[in-house]
């Protein structure tokens, strides 16, 4: 194990660096939302599948030159036309009702006046009115490009008939907290306590990730619990998620149980700012492959080390390429800071493209990310960002 303190970059390359086979899975469009589709979605029809009115009116044949038109029935949505319009004929139509066989055309009713079974014509109807079949989609189309399901590709999978959608199948991600001092909330604390958040933090960013996690609870400062804890972890999951115990404190068990554990340390340290005592391995143990991040015990860090490495690496394993979404923004105010020696996420709020630094007392400042809307960055040997400047933000 290196004592090298890795560039972030390259932090992250050699995470995505992790060779995978992607398994995959049937669920419901229902439950679709968030999961990673591996292969494009090809429509199994055309859309529309027929000739559709586009507004409320009356079906004719646009070759018709005449103003008066027997209405010889009325076409509801969802109902199949019984006639073919001829000459002097049309059809009472509603929006989205199937076109009848002759009709071309769909004069709209504002444009016409109804009586004794007659329509007649008051203005001349410039459009046409008519979704053609396929005009939307054709059958065999790729339709959804593969990538994180979102809301809207829900309802394009359902209204391809869909009601399963092959996705690939999430990966496993149990959660262990270390120390003594941690409680869960609800129970008392006793002098020298503080609330377990990091658990719940990271419990809630892994399944954002699209992950499946498993909160293992807090382990004491103990070599022989932290071993136990961590060999179950690595028995039930792809990936173990630690929170505290990486760093060099008499109690910081991680480093040392992970490799009795025959873990493989591919980084330990990062040249960023939350989270220096970063660690990264691979296990492979009883026919399995197991994953470990170790994050620092500061809440802030942990969930910085969480968006700048675990999540891409999750949505890795799920066969996606993760972007974070980024955007550009003016500085609001002036940054600046002593030691420029690493790479510094700090958090910060927008106001259309003005970026306003949030007041932040370090990594242990949790409630700094309660308003928080985007991390912005400073680069090693970048002492000052002015007011004004323009500078990259990721958002959260």
């Amino acid at each position: 194990m290196s004592d090298e303190l890795l560039h972030p970059d390259n932090a992250l390359e050699l995470v995505l660096s992790v060779p995978v086979h992607v398994g995959t899975e049937l669920v419901p469009v229902t439950e679709a939302v968030g999961r990673v589709l591996p292969a494009p979605v090809l429509s199994p029809l055309d859309s529309p599948p027929f000739e559709k009115a586009l507004m409320d009116g009356y079906a004719v044949r646009s070759a018709d030159a005449g103003t008066a038109f027997r209405i010889v029935e009325v076409i509801a949505a969802g109902n199949t036309p019984r006639h073919k319009i001829g000459a002097g004929e049309c059809a009472k139509i509603m929006t989205g009702a199937m076109m009848p066989e002759g009709a071309d055309k769909v004069v709209r009713v504002e444009y016409t006046r109804e009586e004794d079974g007659m329509m007649t014509l008051q203005r001349a109807e410039p459009g046409n009115n008519v979704l053609h079949k396929a005009e939307n989609l054709k059958r065999g189309t790729s339709v959804i490009a593969p990538g994180i399901l979102r809301t809207a590709d829900i309802a394009v999978l359902a209204s391809l008939g869909m009601d399963q959608v092959e996705v690939a199948v999430r990966p496993v991600v149990g959660v262990l907290t270390t120390g003594s001092e941690l409680k869960r909330p609800g129970e008392p604390l006793e002098p020298g306590q503080i609330y377990n958040s990091n658990s719940y933090q990271m419990v809630a960013q892994a399944k954002s990730a699209g992950a499946r996690a498993i909160d293992y609870g807090i382990v004491p400062d103990d070599k022989a619990a932290t071993r136990d804890a961590i060999a179950r972890a690595f028995s039930e999951c792809d990936v173990v998620l630690l929170s505290g115990g990486v760093s060099m404190g008499d109690f910081d068990f991680v480093p040392s149980v992970l490799q009795e554990l025959g873990v493989t340390t591919r980084f330990y340290k990062v040249r960023v700012k939350p989270g220096k005592p970063t660690l990264f391995g691979e296990r492979e143990a009883d026919g399995r492959r197991g994953y470990v991040f170790g994050l620092p015990g500061n809440p802030v860090s942990s969930y910085v080390i969480f968006e700048l490495f675990v999540r891409p690496f999750l949505y890795h394993l799920a066969g996606h390429r993760y972007r974070p979404l980024m955007c550009r923004g003016v500085l609001a105010q002036e940054v600046a800071r002593t030691d420029a020696e690493r790479v510094e996420y700090r958090p910060a709020r927008m106001e259309g493209a003005r970026v306003i630094p949030l007041a932040y007392h370090g990594s242990s400042h949790l409630n700094a990310l309660s308003g928080a809307q985007c991390l912005f960055k400073m680069d090693e040997g970048v002492h000052i960002l002015e007011a004004e400047s323009e500078i990259d933000v990721r958002q959260l």
